[in-house]
């Protein structure tokens, strides 16, 4: 259970730093061609975490 709630921090962690970032780049403080491949690393990442807390908090099949 330890382990499924540290993913869940992880993936929170990981949509708030794509918040910050997406606004970097909406008030024009970096262009979005130097974020471009860390988001697109950030977004795998989302998804990759988002796998991972839907399959742990599954029951195990008996």
């Amino acid at each position: 259970m330890k382990v499924i709630i540290q993913k869940m921090i992880l993936k929170k962690e990981a949509r708030e730093t794509n918040y910050w970032l997406r606004l970097l780049i909406e008030t024009e403080m970096i262009p979005e061609k130097q974020l471009a491949d860390l988001l697109d690393e950030l977004n795998q990442l989302i998804a990759i975490l988002t796998s991972i807390v839907k399959k742990s908090s599954q029951p195990f099949p008996q």
